[in-house]
């Protein structure tokens, strides 16, 4: 016999409750004026979740797996994955003894799990939230085979400039609007004052992936970036040359960064945030909402000494990178059904909002939930973004292509710094990478 979906199983339970029926007579011994315990519609229901969370991010997310506890009597164990989240599930997807829940750090697993037949497909519950609560984007992301597996719960802001307010105080410069102003104006009169505009983190490949995904959005748009991102569309196409070009604005003016191509391409991250904030060599650095960890370690406060301006916008589009981690299901289990149910819900991004260091990409997910100013910022970016807003376009290709040190579009990217007056010759590189990492 089918068992009841669990959202199904607690309306049953709350009609029952209604019903006037022998569940309504107060039981020997007990007053007919006393309320019931609310019925718990998971009681004792164990579930297993697996992430990479440690230290305070695992003690953060243990309280929105309180709240869920309290909520449904089920019985959650969190267990660390460590960084690889692929080579732990593998032993355990191959011992047949998968968590209920994993929280992926890459959407591309989703494929690659759905592929093994490793996921178990969304139940209609989970699929309302999902429905209710993000743009179809999202549910495309979590998508295999025409099944819906996966859904994004935890999102990092990649479309930002930090930067150094004394340093602007100094120079008299403003922060940037457009792209044109960021490299005219502020990066400019930072110049003629004396400073350096950037720090460039290019000894950490990703960071310059990350760079050329805000350009190329902004300027080739979601349409396009859809279809770079599935290799639809070749690395030879205008629109990269575009955004290449755009780029070389930045990398191709030795004075823009700290140490020169060669400084950049020696400088990992965060070094690069220290240089700026603990060492004032720099005025800016293009990263993500985390850089705020780094900036805390080199002494200065977020929202005084560091501030941050969105992404300036290079064409028609806004810029708005999400990277972040998404939840699957890896047993058929009620629970975990619930879960995630729990975790794509409006109440349970607002639980969880209310905890330091994390975003919702939950439209409904109001940005009054949030601790501090700036993360109400950031939030408010992703929820007027609506539904231009993308996922980091390396992260969704093979990791071959957009995730290895000394490979792909980390490699090509690199040697663009060393020399950025090579466009079509970085294009035809980045072609033939994707076409051999997409052909697997």
């Amino acid at each position: 016999m089918r068992k009841l979906p669990p959202m199904v199983a607690l309306l049953a339970l709350a009609v029952a409750a209604c019903g006037g029926n022998s569940a309504d007579t107060p039981a020997a011994g007990q007053s007919s004026g006393a309320a019931a315990p609310a019925a718990k519609p998971l009681a004792g229901e164990k579930i297993e979740v697996a992430a990479k969370w440690t230290g305070d991010e695992q003690a953060n997310f243990q309280k929105v797996l309180d709240a869920f506890q309290a909520k449904t009597g089920a019985v959650v164990t969190y267990t660390a994955t460590g960084e690889d989240t692929g080579a732990f599930l593998g032993p355990r997807i191959e011992a047949g003894k998968a968590p209920d829940v994993a929280i992926l750090p890459q959407p591309g697993l989703v494929q690659q799990y759905a592929d093994d037949n490793s996921l178990k497909p969304l139940s209609p519950e989970v699929q309302a939230q999902i429905d209710q609560n993000y743009t179809p984007y999202w549910k495309e992301l979590g998508s295999a085979k025409g099944q819906v597996y996966g859904v994004l719960v935890k999102a990092a802001h990649k479309s930002l400039i930090w930067y150094r307010q004394p340093a602007f105080d100094d120079a008299g410069a403003q922060p940037a609007a457009t792209w044109d102003d960021l490299i005219g104006k502020t990066a400019q009169t930072l110049s003629d004052s004396g400073t350096t505009p950037f720090a460039l983190c290019g000894a950490s490949g990703w960071t310059l992936t990350d760079l050329f995904e805000n350009i190329y959005l902004s300027s080739a748009g979601p349409e396009n970036y859809d279809k770079l991102s599935k290799h639809e569309i070749p690395w030879t196409d205008p629109s990269v040359t575009t955004a290449l070009q755009k780029m070389a604005q930045i990398v191709g003016k030795k004075e823009f960064i700290l140490g020169g191509p060669s400084g950049a391409l020696q400088t990992d991250f965060p070094t690069c945030v220290t240089q700026v904030y603990g060492q004032k060599k720099a005025a800016m650095v293009i990263e993500a909402d985390f850089v705020a960890a780094s900036v805390g370690q080199s002494g200065a406060k977020v929202g005084e000494d560091a501030k941050i301006m969105p992404f300036p916008k290079v064409g028609d589009t806004p810029s708005v990178i999400l990277g972040g981690d998404v939840g699957v299901v890896m047993k058929d289990s009620k629970g975990g059904q619930a879960l995630l149910a729990f975790l794509a819900s409006k109440e349970g991004g607002e639980v969880w909002a209310k905890q330091p260091g994390y975003l919702s990409p939950n439209r409904n997910v109001s940005p009054e939930n949030y601790p501090d100013d700036l993360t109400k910022q950031l939030a408010q970016t992703i929820i007027s973004a609506g539904e231009s807003a993308r996922y980091d376009m390396s992260d969704l290709a093979p990791s071959a292509f957009g995730g290895t040190e000394g490979k792909g579009e980390w490699k090509d990217l690199q040697d663009f710094v060393r020399n950025p007056s090579d466009v079509k010759g970085t294009q035809s590189k980045l072609e033939a990478d994707a076409a051999k990492a997409f052909k697997k």
